[in-house]
């Protein structure tokens, strides 16, 4: 895996925050895996460890959410990452959050958000990509700054292993 590990090690992605919402529960998590696949139709697709509770949520949610920060939300992006609901930690007890299409949580601070109705799941391994077809996008007005990219967040240690 050496030539995998050269390629990876350059990649810096925009991390972000993908939240979920069903049966009464709310979950979240840090995701350095996504990105637009499709032009027309407007697609994107978020990969979720199915070592985690947010991708649990997710397989029964019909929306999703998926919010950039910025490299000053290190705080919120280590609460998101750091943090498991597995142990009972509400990570939506103290921050600003809404119900928006589809039961989506969004977390109002975000800088750039959009709420994608799941339109596929592929598994892929150790993860699941989540098919979004974007349908409400918003971000919340002040300053912006540069996007939380991996390289900001490799201190973050991460609230389940990755397998």
């Amino acid at each position: 895996m050496t030539g995998q590990d050269t390629f990876t090690g350059r990649l810096n992605p925009d991390m972000c925050v993908v939240t979920a919402a069903a049966g009464g529960e709310r979950a979240g998590c840090l995701v350095g895996f996504a990105s637009q696949c499709s032009i027309r139709p407007p697609r994107f697709v978020v990969w979720l460890s199915k070592a985690n509770r947010t991708f649990r949520v997710a397989g029964h949610a019909d929306h999703l959410a998926v919010h950039l920060l910025t490299r000053r939300q290190h705080a919120l992006a280590a609460l998101f990452g750091g943090r498991t609901g597995d142990d009972g930690v509400d990570k939506f007890a103290d921050v600003r959050w809404a119900e928006r299409r589809g039961g989506a949580v969004v977390l109002q601070d975000a800088p750039a958000w959009f709420v994608g109705r799941v339109v596929l799941r592929l598994d892929a391994g150790d993860h699941v990509g989540f098919v979004l077809d974007p349908v409400e996008s918003g971000g919340a007005d002040g300053p912006g700054g540069p996007s939380l990219r991996l390289q900001d967040a490799l201190d973050i240690p991460p609230g389940h292993p990755a397998d």
